[in-house]
């Protein structure tokens, strides 16, 4: 199985999860080990031998060939995810989240994998004044990353009905948890309340987020994984809806900070104001239960960031070390 983005902060979660079931027994990681994608998510799994690890680019049409013919199932992870790097890097997240898609379902063609699970967002849906979007609900995103991935979900799709590629597609809601790169609101509040420093809210605050600890998400792609239908599309959510003042009321809580730690500041353009999907379909048809209170998950996150305060920032990457590399442990047949 080839999980692609699988030193990122969720893909590396589903790594994990995945060595511990003993009916996989061979993992491949693609990663290209861009800012938000560390080894050292994997430093344990590394030494297992059902694990390999690539680092490469989806992008690199002849490793991925070589790579897809050799497993029978694919996780997609890999994508450009960070909404305000998209105002200013539209083009590079429509290269890998659209055309690197493309390359990866290409292969899939070719070489007959059984399954290919690509994982989206609850962002291509927009925003919703009232009730939740289901799998039928139109597609409305608004701001670059949310409309590269709304293509690449598109483009999986048609590789399903035009090719007959076993494509599933998951959309899921804010995630969080321990190991997440402090790009996301959750950890970079956190980092900056726990050395002391100030957070900003955008507008008032009050744009509403449904939060998934990483865990759930983990558990519902795997099921979708082994038991979702080719050609349908999943929604993975959690259950609690929160503005972002209410998250910050519990996180200056966790971190023993103050409200005077917050600055309100300009709203950003196209803030959704709120997401909200209904994830029945999966806890229906797939028997999905999110295990974590979300109030539980929060206390552990920021219990991991006081713990790894070294794990902070990203760490320094090696521009020099060749895109292609890669680390094959050694099979039981040797």
């Amino acid at each position: 199985m080839i999980v692609t983005g699988g030193a990122g902060f969720i893909g590396s979660h589903f790594v994990k999860r995945l060595l511990a079931a003993q009916d996989i027994a061979e993992v491949t990681v693609l990663d290209a080990l861009t800012y938000a994608g560390h080894k050292e998510n994997l430093e344990h799994e590394l030494v297992s031998p059902r694990l390999n690890f690539v680092r490469g680019n989806i992008l690199d049409a002849a490793l991925v060939d070589d790579l897809v013919q050799r497993h029978d199932a694919i996780v997609h992870f890999a994508a450009e995810s960070h909404v305000d790097r998209s105002f200013f890097e539209a083009a590079t997240f429509l290269a890998s989240n659209v055309v690197g898609t493309h390359t990866l379902l290409d292969a899939a063609k070719r070489h007959g994998i059984q399954k290919f699970v690509h994982v989206s967002t609850d962002e291509v849906y927009g925003p919703l004044a009232t009730g939740h979007a289901s799998e039928r609900s139109p597609l409305n995103p608004t701001v670059p990353y949310a409309a590269s991935k709304a293509c690449s979900d598109m483009v999986a799709l048609s590789a399903f009905h035009t090719d007959g590629v076993p494509v599933c597609v998951t959309r899921s809601s804010n995630n969080f948890g321990p190991n997440q790169h402090p790009e996301k609101i959750i950890p970079l509040f956190v980092s900056k309340l726990l050395a002391g420093q100030g957070v900003t809210l955008h507008g008032q605050g009050q744009h509403v987020r449904n939060w998934l600890h990483v865990e759930d998400n983990c558990q519902g792609i795997e099921l979708v994984l082994r038991r979702g239908i080719p050609g349908e599309i999943y929604n993975i959510g959690g259950g609690t809806d929160l503005t972002n003042k209410e998250l910050t009321g519990r996180l200056l809580e966790l971190c023993g900070a103050g409200w005077d730690a917050v600055t309100y500041v300009p709203d950003r353009k196209s803030n959704d104001i709120r997401y909200a999907m209904d994830w029945s379909k999966i806890a229906d048809d797939l028997g999905y239960r999110p295990a974590w209170p979300f109030d539980d998950g929060l206390a552990q996150s920021v219990a991991w960031y006081k713990e790894n305060s070294f794990q902070w920032a990203p760490a320094e990457r090696d521009e020099d070390a060749p895109m292609a590399e890669i680390t094959v442990r050694p099979t039981a047949e040797g």
